[in-house]
């Protein structure tokens, strides 16, 4: 079976009750899997075995149920990104809001006069001679009606959507609005004629009571009431989407590209896969590529959340629509058109608010009886009312008011509008959420599950310690472990390798190397022979050292690997290397742990330091040695004993454990396993979006709970409050008027509650808020001290490893003019700065930078 995915505009829809009929209409056909239609966004998904069905059948199937259906262009064929497909959307959404307040002003330059004309003889408003007393009723009664025809004619689609899909059998809220506007208005012109038989008979009792039981200014203000809340609506909804528009407008439009030596200005569509682009400071990357040539620092905030600029260097992913902030850079096209990262996310939130959440299945089949039993309940109020001897002026105000406040528009609005916010708001804050059942399932998590490599830690090797041999220099002997490092293939020696580099030191001449399995290298430098490998090298060539041997042991226990370095039969020094923890993965862990879940690790690494990170982050308890395959093993045992499993990894050879777990998070979005294996996938490689994710999740279902409550509250009361239940005992009796304002503003109120997850904000944003300021707007801590100024600054600084790298940070600081005195700390990667006068953030920056460090943040 081959499943065929498409997405359908649907024309016609204005209720829940419309979206629900759809829907069954196409679940009906033979050869769909799937269906989902969005009131909101007036949009279906379908999933068909193209053996079976088409689109034509699709479409045919809509038009039976009274609607409109148009395919919308293949995602081949459409890129949200840089081409003009990406714009109906937005304009359509503007189209509908710009024709929906012409509608309301249209109906109220006709309504006002209307209920000014009908209510200005009983207030003592001033009006024309010719309109008062019983003599003018005939002109009274047919001015109303001749203003009431423009307001009809303005809004004659609920007429016609409401007529229509009540002779289909599935009448909707414009039903309701038809059917009761049309009783008023109807009675309204039965009342002309009566008022004329009146007249005619000199029957001037019947003149009078039909002359103030006219109905017209009713039936407009019904009609332009619920326009207006259908303009509010409009509005509203259209923010919903905001998130995905600001996103379609972070595309650049042209790129700068080098062609037979010369810079051509060509608009982005044009721009082709191996193509040289040239982006200069302030400009937009235009596609996905890697750094060719040049430097630059790019802010990646709008697609990341990140908000510190990312230095870029030859061989570095650059990502389209990031900016570059500073410098100047050659880059290679990788990825165009529907391929980029922007054009993915796009999708990816566009076919995540076009999803169903499986919360909103009980509006559906409430929405799905709901009409049909509002029109029971009208018609019964009305015959109940005449039987209990009232008059059918009365009975008929009854019916209209139970039509007219039982809209169920709100309930279809519930779900989907919270669903758009949200996941835009995780769109802009650099997690992308695939569905709105991941959404939805995200906040039932009791157990979260993470790999370690690349996920808890950085997922590359770096040296951690240096130590030597009395009279060895640290310098000498990193020299000689590099050298004979560079000639292997083994991730740590990359380390070492990288170690040397950043001190700048050349490179010795090997000869004889050697590789022994198992064990490490052997090489000819000089004269000497070397040996680079683990104790059983040493221990093979009869080296000893055991102070040097069993501090490297020690290392091992703190989950390190520590290599060991001979020259010439005699050991001279131990490196250790490890995979270093992320800076925000104990905090990450930490939340995850204070919300009530439980936190398990993963690893292939052997226990002794899969245990050693255990301690460092505080998991509750790991699981080491597993091979990739096992994974997915571990994750079916824990759902097999109740638990509600989401699964973070790197979505490469985690990709069975993350399409196995309740909910798959991909960490770092960086490849296309990732995206496609993952249910959420976090663009950011910081654990910490891992709790941003679920608390998302609860603040949007408790916002859908929100909604769906006063969805379906609003009915419970409006209904039997304008069936005149409570009118026999406490004489409360609802107007169609009231009704229709009340039901209009019960859709703004639903939406409007759902736009509130704009403002929603991670709680641990606040513990981090300093990291996110930029570095020259955070505040230096000043004492005063003797009439002079003291001031303190911290400098978090990450990539120091030893202690010469101390040695090198406290150096370039105290060159620093300005600076009283340096205190730099190995194990909290900081230094203390004690200043005299005031030196800018930037100086301190370069200063670090210059020594071959990062500076992450300055407190």
């Amino acid at each position: 079976m081959i499943l065929q995915k498409e997405q359908f505009d649907i024309t016609g829809m204005t209720c829940s009750a419309c979206s629900t009929r759809v829907e069954k209409s196409v679940a009906k056909l033979p050869g769909i899997k799937e269906v989902s239609v969005n009131l909101l966004k007036n949009s279906m998904v379908t999933s068909y075995d193209e053996s079976v069905l088409d689109t034509a059948g699709i479409v045919q199937a809509v038009e039976k149920a009274g609607y409109g259906a148009i395919p919308k262009a293949s995602a081949q064929n459409k890129s949200r990104t840089t081409t003009p497909a990406a714009k109906p959307e937005v304009s359509t959404a503007q189209a509908e809001y710009k024709q929906m307040k012409q509608r309301l002003l249209l109906s109220a330059l006709f309504t006002i006069p209307l209920f000014y004309i009908s209510m200005g003889h009983m207030m003592g408003w001033p009006l024309p001679s010719s309109l008062l007393g019983m003599e003018n009723a005939i002109s009274f009664a047919f001015t109303q009606f001749l203003l009431l025809i423009p307001v009809v004619f303005i809004n004659f689609k609920y007429y016609r959507m409401g007529f229509k899909t009540l002779f289909h059998g599935s009448p909707n809220m414009d039903s309701l609005i038809a059917i009761g506007s049309s009783a008023a208005i109807v009675y309204g012109i039965y009342a002309i004629y009566k008022i004329g038989i009146g007249f005619g008979h000199g029957d001037m009792a019947t003149v009078h009571s039909f002359m103030m039981d006219l109905y017209f200014e009713s039936a407009g203000m019904i009609l332009t009431l619920i326009t207006l809340g259908k303009t509010l609506e409009a509005r509203a909804k259209g923010k919903t989407s905001d998130a995905i528009t600001k996103l379609m407008n972070l595309a650049p439009k042209t790129a700068t590209v080098e062609r037979d030596g010369k810079e051509l200005q060509v608009p982005v569509e044009e721009v082709q896969l191996g193509e040289t682009l040239i982006v200069k400071a302030g400009e937009s990357v235009p596609v996905d590529g890697i750094v060719i040539e040049g430097f630059s620092s790019v802010d990646e905030s709008a697609l990341t959340g990140e908000s510190i600029p990312v230095e870029k260097h030859i061989g570095d992913k650059v990502i389209g629509a990031t900016t570059s902030k500073s410098g100047y850079f050659k880059m290679q096209a990788t990825k165009v058109g529907d391929d980029t990262t922007l054009a993915q996310i796009v999708r990816l939130v566009d076919e995540a608010t076009s999803s169903k959440a499986p919360i909103a299945k009980l509006a559906d089949k409430v929405s799905g009886v709901f009409v049909p039993v509002v029109i029971s309940i009208a018609l019964i109020a009305v015959i109940v009312w005449l039987l209990l001897g009232y008059g059918f002026e009365f009975a008929l105000s009854i019916g209209i008011s139970v039509l007219v406040i039982s809209c169920p528009c709100a309930l279809g609005l519930a779900t989907p509008t919270a669903i758009m916010v949200g996941t835009g708001k995780g769109a802009s804050n650099g997690i992308l959420i695939k569905s709105a059942e991941a959404l939805e399932t995200a906040h039932n998590i009791d157990t979260v599950v993470l790999d370690k490599t690349g996920t808890i830690t950085q997922g590359t090797p770096v040296v951690t310690n240096m130590l030597c041999k009395e009279g060895v220099p640290q310098k000498e002997m990193l020299q000689i472990a590099a050298s004979l490092e560079k000639l292997s293939e083994h991730p740590l020696a990359d380390a070492i390798v990288a170690e040397a580099e950043k001190a700048q030191l050349s490179f010795l001449p090997v000869d004889d190397f050697k590789q022994i399995p198992g064990q490490g290298l052997v090489g000819q430098i000089g004269n000497e022979t070397c040996l680079a490998g683990n104790r059983r090298l040493m221990a093979a060539n009869g080296i000893n050292g055991s102070a040097l041997l069993q501090l490297g042991e020690e290392m091992a226990v703190d989950g390190k690997t520590p290599l060991f370095f001979a020259r010439g039969g005699q050991l001279i020094g131990v490196i250790a290397v490890a995979d270093v923890v992320k800076p925000t993965s104990k905090q990450a862990i930490a939340e995850l742990t204070g919300m009530g879940i439980e936190v398990v690790m993963l690893t292939g690494d052997n226990a002794k330091t899969a245990e050693a990170i255990r301690r460092q982050v505080g998991v509750d308890r790991v699981v080491a040695e597993v091979f990739p395959q096992d994974k997915e093993k571990e994750i079916r045992r824990l759902q097999s004993v109740g638990k509600k499993v989401a699964m973070v990894g790197d979505g490469i050879n985690d990709a069975p454990a993350l399409a196995r777990a309740d909910v798959g998070i991909a960490i770092g979005a960086g490849t296309d396993v990732a995206i496609e294996s993952a249910d959420i996938v976090l663009m950011k490689s910081d654990l910490l979006d891992v709790s941003t994710a679920i608390q998302l999740s609860k603040a949007v279902i408790r916002n859908i709970k929100q909604n769906l409550f006063w969805a379906f509250i609003y009915n419970i009361i409006g209904i039997p409050v304008a069936a005149g239940v409570f009118y026999l005992p406490f004489a409360w009796k609802l107007n169609p008027m009231i009704g229709a304002f009340a039901m209009s503003f019960s859709s703004v109120f639903v939406v409007s509650n759902a736009l509130r997850l704009r403002w929603f904000k991670a709680k641990h944003q606040a513990n981090t808020e300093r990291d996110s300021v930029p570095m020259h707007e955070q505040t230096t801590i000043k004492q005063e001290r003797k009439g002079a100024i003291h001031m303190e600054k911290v400098l978090n600084i990450e990539g120091m490893v030893c202690g010469m790298c101390v040695k090198h940070v406290d150096k370039a600081l105290r060159d620093i003019q300005g600076i009283k005195d340096v205190d730099v700390s190995l194990e909290s990667k900081s230094a203390q700065v004690q200043l005299d006068q005031d030196v800018p953030d930037a100086v301190l920056k370069a200063a670090i930078e210059d020594a071959g460090y990062q500076l992450v943040s300055i407190q």
